[in-house]
């Protein structure tokens, strides 16, 4: 019988092993037009979005965005915390939410971030939300803790911590299992991805001509990718 050599051998070897499974990340950028004067939380958020998916390294990664649609309501206004804006079915049809979180969940992603920009906090800041009573409550703090600190070493943008989306007492929307006002994009009966966190980056005055500067908005995208690629490391 013909020995087989050691580069046929690892030909072999590699045709039976099967591959590691890539990271799957899903940004989330806000499709609201109606906060602030002057002022598009959708195309800041979205160029904050594009900024991060460009910098290397490259996982799979998707952008889940509903701004433009017609066959959704609420998609370019509404709000992440109102049942109306969410979860309701107006004339048949599906919110922008609702069809983002749709498409999320069948790219099956180990890593969910969304972006959004603050409003009416009188603070040029940063914060990260995580879904209170969470299965992985810990996980996501963290993230969200580095994402944050990550964006504001990179700007001038101060740190303003890590919140549980229950404590923000303007929604109406509630998780099921807990009964707690949430975030609709961060609850879990929601969003399959087991790492879900959303981020408030600046404020729509306090920060208004500081997040419409394409600079920034590199800036604050490839702090977060770079941020995310270290703690993903650490795991």
């Amino acid at each position: 019988m013909k020995k087989i050599t050691a580069p046929l051998f690892l030909v072999i070897l590699l045709a039976y092993t099967p591959a590691r499974k890539k990271t799957v990340i899903v940004w989330q950028p806000s499709h609201q037009t109606n906060t602030g004067k002057d002022f598009s939380e959708a195309a800041v958020s979205n160029a904050i979005a594009e900024a991060a998916m460009a910098t290397k390294p490259n996982f799979r990664e998707y952008k889940v965005w509903s701004f433009g649609r017609k066959d959704v309501h609420n998609a370019d206004s509404g709000s992440n915390t109102m049942i109306a804006h969410t979860s309701a079915v107006v004339d048949g049809r599906l919110s922008g939410y609702t069809w983002e979180l749709q498409q999320a969940n069948r790219h099956k992603p180990d890593v969910f971030v969304a972006l959004h920009n603050n409003g009416g906090t009188k603070r040029h800041a940063v914060w990260g939300y995580i879904h209170y009573g969470d299965a992985h409550e810990a996980e996501n703090r963290e993230l969200a803790a580095q994402l944050i600190a990550a964006i504001a070493s990179a700007t001038t943008l101060e740190n303003r911590g890590v919140l549980l989306d229950s404590t923000t007492g303007r929604n109406d929307y509630c998780c099921t299992t807990t009964g707690k006002l949430s975030f609709y994009s961060l609850d879990e009966h929601v969003n399959s991805s087991p790492i879900r966190v959303l981020l408030e980056i600046g404020d729509n005055a306090a920060s208004h001509d500081f997040l419409k500067d394409p600079v920034n908005q590199q800036k604050i995208g490839g702090a977060i990718k770079a941020a995310l690629v270290k703690w993903m490391g650490r795991r």
